[in-house]
């Protein structure tokens, strides 16, 4: 399984990468679940990173189409590997597949499109995660992400393991890749690798203080190692 490592600037980035990271993943955590660096900080960060890892965007929730591709392409002018976009306020299966096609029209052939279902998707006013599986397939996305929207409860405490594991089926049976985050810790991770995801994503278990505090080289290396006794995921081409 691969181990995805979110990082607010470059300094983290560096941090995360020399901790062993599988992917460095641009995001601001003080804008919630998916809030986007600026521009010029995502320039940083893939600078940073200088192709020795795959690099992605958290570029927040989707909305109008032309906003979505404005979004998306700046990140991909950056040279990021995929892009994560959420569907909070967004509860039609026919929105999220016309917004989704649109990033991925927007991302062109070299970035892969992930789309973000939530565990907590009726407080996000959003799709239910498995009808995001069913969308992100048509829109042509690469693959999903199963997060939390509000950041007061980890994953494994909204959702039984089961519940999670079938929703990691339902994505592969899709075709896509499955990646997991949401308040994970490093004795999530073997569980997550059990029920077959193919990525795990985390940022306060990477960070000294809490998720708003810096990234820690040490922490992502403990990490990074139980990662790496877990079974490799279904994404090679990404991650």
């Amino acid at each position: 399984m691969r181990l995805l490592v979110s990082v607010a600037d470059a300094r983290e980035a560096r941090a995360a990468l020399a901790g062993g990271a599988d992917v460095i993943d641009a995001k601001d955590p003080r804008r919630g679940a998916l809030g986007p660096v600026a521009p010029d900080v995502l320039a940083a960060i893939c600078g940073a990173v200088a192709g020795r890892r795959p690099v992605s965007a958290a570029l927040g929730d989707l909305g109008a189409a032309a906003a979505v591709g404005r979004r998306v392409e700046l990140a991909v002018a950056c040279g990021v590997a995929f892009v994560k976009l959420g569907l909070a306020g967004i509860a039609s299966a026919a929105r999220a597949r016309a917004l989704g096609a649109a990033a991925v029209r927007a991302a062109g052939e070299r970035t892969a499109v992930v789309l973000v279902a939530y565990a907590d998707w009726r407080r996000a006013a959003s799709l239910a995660p498995a009808r995001v599986c069913a969308a992100a397939a048509a829109a042509g996305a690469r693959g999903v992400l199963l997060d939390t929207a509000v950041k007061d409860a980890p994953l494994f405490t909204l959702w039984a393991a089961s519940e999670v594991g079938a929703w990691v089926q339902a994505a592969h049976a899709a075709g896509l890749f499955a990646a997991l985050a949401g308040g994970l810790g490093e004795r999530d991770i073997a569980l997550a690798a059990a029920l077959g995801a193919d990525v795990v994503g985390v940022r306060g278990a990477a960070c000294a203080g809490g998720r708003t505090g810096p990234v820690s080289r040490a922490r992502v290396a403990a990490l990074a190692a139980r990662a790496r006794a877990a079974p490799r995921g279904r994404a090679p081409a990404l991650v």
